[in-house]
């Protein structure tokens, strides 16, 4: 997948993506590749290698902290690690992984996993935040919105605490509960919610046909393993269903595999290229669109808001460029850094950015996200309308729904039916 303004991670409740892509040597998170390269020993480094305060502070606590159940060595270890990547001060990107937040991210990809079903990521100000809930899962059932504050887990204070400890606080086995101390961005209110963690199956690909028209709602909650096969299933239903446009809808998508991405904005576009990547010396290496697409000439609208991240990012940014539709919504999370994971030798890992995700004319969408063509905002209160909800619709309900973002993408596409 792929990481963001702050970063991004899924909490599996937090999920962080990893993508694998066949295309890469190793395997590419949507916002960032995961290659794996194995450490021998995470003990190789001494204090020969510039590791001598480290040791010494080690020492220190080992022989004088006072409450000696505190003194844990894989803790004292792991919290070391993740201080130095912090350090580097790629705010939310580049970090450190317990063994568990590897596995989390692993079973993210075949789109199955235990936890609340949100990703999470640390802001500009160091703050976790919720980047979007997924579909269907405990924590949009609970009311977590896109931007949310993490203030506290279970009562614990996060102040200052590295991603990789929210992380480990949030995450647990299903069937257990945990509660969240919430801050809502634009209010500044503060709520708790319990949630249940649960098994969850991530339904990757959506759609129904909008009552009274003959638009096509496409719902893609995740870039998880076999999205693109989905979305070409969806696609041959849409067209044989008679629907003239659709509206392909990547609000609150955390993202997933980068060959997914591909495969999905190949469906919509015949040439021209995908993305582009940025490595440290400022080369750029296009990824080219792929043949075989199936939708396309259809006209399209694409929905997006500050929860779309990582691999939607990358579509969205791709089609915008390639004017293929009109983006509506909000600006997007903005993850753009393709990380390499370096495993340790007890099965953590660290993953550092070494290169950048620009869309196909070079626009950054690190720290940047994608702008909108049309900017439509939606009250916190306002869950955006997904196909599932929609089925039991008319299309006096549906008209007025205050989803005003589909409602905008609903009547674009009207208008230019009417023009056509």
């Amino acid at each position: 997948m792929f990481n963001h303004r702050g970063v991004r991670i899924f909490i599996y409740l937090l999920f962080l993506a990893v993508f694998l892509s066949a295309g890469f040597a190793g395997g590419v998170l949507a916002d960032h590749y995961l290659i794996t390269t194995t450490i021998a020993s995470a003990k190789t480094q001494t204090q020969s290698n510039g590791l001598d305060l480290v040791n010494q502070a080690y020492q220190i606590i080992q022989q004088n902290y006072v409450d000696r159940s505190a003194v844990q060595q894989t803790q004292l270890e792991y919290g070391a690690i993740s201080g130095m990547v912090d350090a580097l001060g790629d705010t939310g990107h580049s970090r450190f992984l317990t063994p568990q937040m590897v596995q989390e991210e692993n079973n993210f990809t075949k789109g199955s996993y235990e936890g609340i079903g949100a990703e999470v990521a640390v802001n500009n100000n160091g703050q976790p935040v919720i980047v979007a809930p997924i579909d269907g899962s405990p924590a949009q059932a609970a009311g977590v919105k896109p931007g949310d504050i993490m203030l506290k887990v279970d009562g614990v204070d996060l102040t200052g605490l590295s991603l990789s400890d929210v992380v480990s606080k949030v995450i647990g086995p299903a069937g257990t509960q945990v509660t969240l101390t919430l801050q809502d961005p634009g209010s500044g209110a503060i709520r708790d919610v319990t949630i249940t963690r649960a098994k969850i199956t991530i339904q990757n690909v959506t759609w129904i046909m909008l009552p009274g028209t003959t638009i096509a709602d496409v719902r893609i909650a995740a870039f998880s393993q076999g999205v693109t096969k989905d979305l070409k299933t969806a696609l041959q239903q849409i067209q044989a269903q008679g629907a003239t446009s659709i509206i392909l809808d990547l609000r609150n998508d955390p993202g997933g595999l980068l060959d997914e991405a591909i495969g999905v904005t190949s469906q919509f576009l015949g040439s021209g290229n995908v993305l582009l990547v940025k490595n440290a010396q400022g080369q750029e290496k296009a990824i080219p669109v792929e043949s075989g697409g199936l939708a396309l000439n259809t006209p399209m609208v694409i929905l997006v808001n500050q929860g779309t991240a990582s691999a939607a990012e990358i579509v969205a940014g791709a089609l915008q460029d390639a004017h293929r539709g009109t983006l509506i919504g909000q600006t997007t999370f903005g993850t753009g850094t393709v990380l390499n994971g370096f495993s340790l030798s007890d099965g953590s890992q660290i993953l550092l950015a070494t290169e950048e995700w620009l869309t196909p004319i070079g626009r950054v969408i690190w720290h940047k996200g994608i702008a909108p063509d049309v900017s439509v905002s939606l009250a916190n209160t306002v869950t955006p309308f997904v196909p599932e909800a929609g089925r039991a619709m008319t299309a006096s309900q549906l008209q007025s729904s205050q989803d005003a973002q589909l409602l905008k993408a609903i009547d674009e596409l009207s208008q230019g039916a009417r023009k056509s």
